[in-house]
């Protein structure tokens, strides 16, 4: 099927009480598991986040869709361009395309790769080499490449160099993800020069992601440390604004930078603004897993989720769902855990939890279940999800209009 994604005026998913009842009335037919798609929640979404992005161009993260037919619906409107991959093999599959799925023309891989297939097979076509941009961070990265073709024969690579954005406090420590060992202006530029001394390499973009910003919640229940984490992300956002925009600056007497990318799904707003950027990634806040339910200044609706059926009662309070231990990658937490949307006043029991076979709920709502219901869960992440789904059931009206293949549905798993 073709998605398309068109500006929404309502938002049943506001009413919890008629909206998790609908989408069980419109895959009545469908047995669990499965994964369903909201189309309104999902155009919803992507036209909320050009609108945080106040004119930014957005590049879609994929590792947070992980459907090809909903990178081509996003990719399709104006102010989404590109997309950032997180594997080279997953990059080239999406730039070479087929005969559903144009080929994306600009992919930049998110992370440094070491696999030398996928990399041979990058520098022997011209098409891929033209269309796909690798992460560096390092000149061993590069050495790397070179091991694989010679220069001399091979296309030029492109690649993006990535410093890092996290925080360095004099009284917390370093705040952020361990990403790139490039922190300074002096090391961007040094490894910079040494990039375009280098035969077989053109330097085309930067990128510094911003985790403690954009993947950090600002709105826990304890409220203590949301106003530590608001007073983190300020000082964070002040602190890297400066320090990109002189990074930028000393980089482009160097090369000539296509794109300049920051950002993710929670920093759309301050990411945007800043004048060195030209480009934010974001895709999380596309299918609005249950993460998103605590950030202060955006709430996606939750246009994806997936459904498991009640198949025993242990006692008349409890109902057993099958399966449902599709825990989110992280801290292990309890926040890492699905999430159960519906029905209410249901909860996980403390001593199982979400498990690998079976899943036991309490509360008035669990009571009130009997065998065969079905339950709707959300995902603490978004495209974490497809890893456990072939597809999703895409709903819209109050009805099921067809089905869209996830990247384990084409038979790809990338990591």
């Amino acid at each position: 099927m073709t998605i398309t994604l068109r500006p929404q005026t309502k938002s049943p998913w506001t009413q919890p009480a008629s909206y998790w009842p609908m989408l069980s009335a419109a895959t009545a037919e469908l047995d669990p598991p499965f994964g369903a798609l909201y189309l309104p929640a999902l155009a919803h979404n992507a036209f909320e986040m050009l609108r945080r992005a106040n004119g930014t161009t957005i590049r879609v993260a994929s590792k947070s869709i992980r459907v090809r037919g909903v990178l081509d619906a996003v990719l399709a409107l104006p102010g989404y361009s590109g997309v950032l991959a997180y594997t080279l093999p997953e990059a080239l599959w999406l730039a070479a395309g087929d005969e559903q799925h144009p080929p994306i023309e600009d992919v930049v891989v998110g992370y440094p790769t070491v696999d030398r297939s996928a990399i041979r097979q990058l520098a022997t076509d011209p098409a891929l080499a033209a269309r796909v941009t690798l992460m560096v961070d390092s000149p061993e990265q590069l050495d790397v490449i070179d091991a694989v073709l010679d220069p001399s024969r091979r296309e030029t690579i492109r690649v993006c160099l990535e410093f890092d954005a996290s925080w360095n406090s004099r009284l917390l420590g370093h705040i952020g993800t361990w990403r790139s060992p490039v922190s300074s202006t002096a090391e961007a530029r040094q490894f910079a020069e040494e990039i375009v001394a280098r035969p077989g390499f053109a330097l085309v973009g930067t990128m510094a992601y911003e985790g403690q910003i954009a993947g950090l919640i600002n709105d826990p229940p304890n409220a203590a440390m949301g106003a530590l984490t608001r007073w983190i992300q300020r000082q964070s956002i002040a602190e890297l604004a400066d320090r990109r925009a002189t990074v930028v600056a000393s980089l482009r007497e160097i090369a000539d930078l296509e794109f300049v990318n920051g950002g993710g799904t929670g920093s759309l707003e301050s990411t945007g603004a800043e004048a060195a950027v030209t480009e934010v990634a974001a895709g999380s806040g596309l299918f609005g897993p249950h993460l998103f339910d605590h950030y202060t200044h955006f709430s996606p609706a939750p246009a994806a989720a997936f459904a498991l059926s009640v198949v025993r009662k242990a006692r008349p309070e409890i109902a057993t769902l099958l399966g449902g231990g599709w825990v989110a990658s992280g801290p292990p937490d309890a926040s890492r855990l699905p999430l159960v949307a519906w029905p209410r006043d249901t909860k996980l029991v403390p001593r199982e939890m979400a498990g690998e076979v079976q899943t036991p709920l309490t509360g008035r709502g669990a009571a009130a279940l009997q065998i065969g219901d079905t339950v709707w869960l959300r995902h603490t992440k978004a495209g974490e999800l497809s890893e456990h789904l072939n597809g999703f059931a895409v709903v819209d009206g109050g009805r099921l209009i067809g089905a869209e293949l996830t990247y384990r549905g084409e038979g790809k798993v990338f990591l």
